[in-house]
């Protein structure tokens, strides 16, 4: 394969992207009638196929992503200056042809080892959590980490620890600040914890939060239900909550919650509330004592052979670039359609991403009734952001608009690839649990974590996570992997990126390929391989706030 210089997504679109930096007066061979650029384009932006006028919409994956402010020359870089955001009507709905799935012959004997719980369902791990039902008791839940983790061998890497006694070291030698800060610090070998007290557990994790009281009542079920989904969640052993008990968010929600999830729930739950049972010493001994109990009925589960439609794997991107929706976006939507057509379930949730995509997407739902509910969910979510004073126009982050994604229907018709071309099976509206095998639309923010959040408490239990310019973000109880959209990112940050998709812009790879690669991570993950994040303890967790602080 030959390096490409610049890349027409779709055969409609109005724009070109710069795979590298192109010099003004370079001539782009697109047809009979060469473009030549009338300024620098950096890589990863776009320039102009053709003349327009101002007020004239522009096109880019085959959708409308902006409309332009002012005249905009053949050749010209399209930027913040002469394009802003616009989609078209959300109700026009596109149908799509029957949808033909890909080969998915190479693994159909495939299968993984994983935790099977009493529902049926599979984990990909097989952790016990600890929750707070309010930001009270955060700092019991902090005295409850510090007393099991590292007893039971779940410790972190202390190598940081070993830098910080050097330096205590320095200073008490008599070095000053001028001196310590031109010490080189080695960093030792990663320091693995001490011996596991249970085999079979692969983590005690600590869901800390600053909700559950202070907010409205609304904000308060919905962080029951998201805490209901992890406690139910497949690759949850058990649990154990602890409640200050005058919050707003009460055990009752919370057991209502789990049982709308599960009628039959049969996992190990020990609830504790501080002003029942008085001190500090009290709460936290019997937590203790209780949680032990849990772990060791946790540690009887083993690892058994189970169908890849057992997976539940999560979508994500954060961090994006220009090359974001041409390399690692589509390459997971690949993938997408590969866990589908084997009969697993796919979640694409970031609503605000998806703005200028509802047409494309309602057209590919199985029914009206699915497609009327995504664009109900899409149109009140909407609503709600224009109330507070804002819009998904203002989604793009500085990072992202440096790096080519100008609009926030630019950034979206990429971040949608991620979806694949499946139907969609079902749209839900947050903490709605996954019910159907097939792609699901989740409605979350635009926020990395509070959506990776959101699609771990609906049940995913294996998540991808593009990214361009890169970020460090986990789960607490699922494995999410690191897809790099371009090489130099995936070389610059090792400790992160777990998967390289760059081979599909440099002309090395395809697509497809990166696809493959990523079925085979991902059943590499669910038999228990560690991503990045789980490497680095990256144990993210923020439920989202939709209302007001009050």
């Amino acid at each position: 394969m030959t390096r490409r210089d610049y890349l027409q997504v779709h055969p409609s679109d109005d724009m070109i992207v710069a795979l590298h930096d192109l010099s003004a007066g370079t001539d782009i061979e697109l047809g009979a009638d060469p473009i030549r650029l009338t300024a620098p384009v950096a890589a990863k932006h776009k320039f102009a196929t053709k003349e327009f006028r101002a007020g004239e919409m522009l096109r880019m994956y085959g959708i409308v992503v902006g409309r332009a402010v002012h005249d905009i020359q053949r050749g010209e870089p399209v930027t913040t200056r002469n394009l802003v955001h616009a989609t078209e009507p959300a109700d026009q709905q596109q149908r799509r042809d029957v949808w033909q799935p890909p080969d998915v012959s190479r693994w159909s004997d495939t299968r993984f080892q994983g935790y099977y719980r009493p529902d049926g369902r599979v984990g990909t791990r097989n952790f016990w959590i600890v929750v707070p039902l309010v930001f009270c008791e955060n700092r019991n839940l902090q005295v409850l980490q510090d007393a099991l983790v590292e007893e039971l061998g779940y410790g972190r890497d202390r190598r940081y620890q070993t830098q910080t006694r050097r330096l205590i070291e320095l200073y008490q030698t008599g070095q000053d600040a001028s001196e310590i800060l031109e010490t080189s610090l080695e960093l030792e070998a990663r320091q693995s914890p001490g011996q596991r007290v249970f085999d079979n557990v692969d983590g005690i994790k600590f869901l800390r939060h600053q909700s559950g009281c202070g907010e409205s009542y609304h904000d308060s079920i919905a962080l029951c239900g998201l805490l209901a989904g992890y406690i139910n969640h497949p690759n949850v052993a058990g649990a154990t909550v602890l409640s200050l008990g005058c919050q707003k968010a009460q055990i009752e929600a919370l057991e209502a919650e789990i049982h709308k999830r599960n009628s039959d729930f049969q996992k190990p739950l020990y609830i504790f509330e501080q002003q029942q049972l008085g001190t500090e010493s009290t709460l936290v001994s019997e937590a203790i004592k209780h949680t032990f109990a849990g772990l060791i009925a946790a540690n009887q589960s083993r690892r058994e052979t189970a169908p890849l439609s057992q997976i539940c794997l999560g979508v994500e991107c954060g961090g994006s670039d220009g090359f974001s929706g041409i390399s690692a976006n589509p390459a997971i939507g690949h993938c997408s359609d590969l866990v589908v057509t084997l009969g697993g379930s796919v979640i694409l949730s970031e609503f605000p991403e998806l703005a200028g995509c509802e047409p494309e997407l309602a057209g590919r739902c199985v029914s009206d009734q699915v497609a009327d509910r995504f664009l109900q969910l899409m149109k009140a979510y909407e609503e709600h952001v224009i109330a507070q004073g804002d819009g998904f126009d203002k989604n793009p982050s500085p990072g992202n608009i440096r790096d080519g994604l100008i609009t926030d229907a630019m950034k979206s018709a990429g971040a949608a690839r991620k979806g694949g071309s499946s139907p969609v099976v079902d749209a839900l509206d947050y903490p709605e649990p996954v019910r159907h095998q097939g792609l699901n639309l989740l409605c979350t923010p635009g926020g990395d974590v509070e959506s990776t959040t959101a699609m771990a408490g609906s049940g995913a239990n294996v998540m991808f996570f593009s990214t361009g310019l890169g970020t460090p973000t986990g789960n607490a109880v699922c494995p999410v992997l690191k897809i790099s959209s371009n090489s130099t990112t995936a070389q610059r940050m090792p400790d992160i990126i777990d998967v390289d998709a760059g081979g599909v812009v440099e002309g090395t790879s395809t697509v497809e390929l990166v696809g493959e690669q990523l079925l085979d991570a991902v059943i590499a993950t669910a038999n228990g391989s560690q991503s990045k994040a789980e490497q680095l303890g990256q144990d993210d967790f923020i439920p989202w706030k939709r209302n007001l602080t009050f």
